[in-house]
């Protein structure tokens, strides 16, 4: 058996994105929709209306010093509530 690993993305853009009711994450590749639906819908109490996912591959970047990195493979899956329903984790907190 495996662990099943989902993680909230935190970037700048998926702050903004969290304000309209998509949230993002980062899944397994072995999780489909209806999976990830069931552990998000568990996990954080809420109810989830959509799912989209996009999978990268892996590849290559070339750093500033112009050496080679690889990238590697990932799954993102955006995730839309229902009216009103938020994760704390997206919340921004105020100065």
């Amino acid at each position: 058996m495996y662990s099943i690993k989902i993680t909230p993305l935190l970037t700048e853009k998926s702050l903004n994105q969290a304000k309209n009711g998509i949230y993002t994450f980062l899944v397994d590749f072995h999780l489909n929709k209806a999976m990830i639906r069931s552990l998000i819908e568990k996990t954080f109490d809420v109810h989830v209306i959509s799912i989209k996912t996009m999978n990268y591959k892996k590849g290559e970047k070339k750093n500033s010093k112009g050496i080679k990195e690889t990238i590697k493979a990932y799954k993102k899956a955006l995730v839309n509530l229902k009216d009103k329903e938020k994760i704390g984790i997206f919340e921004e907190k105020g100065k």
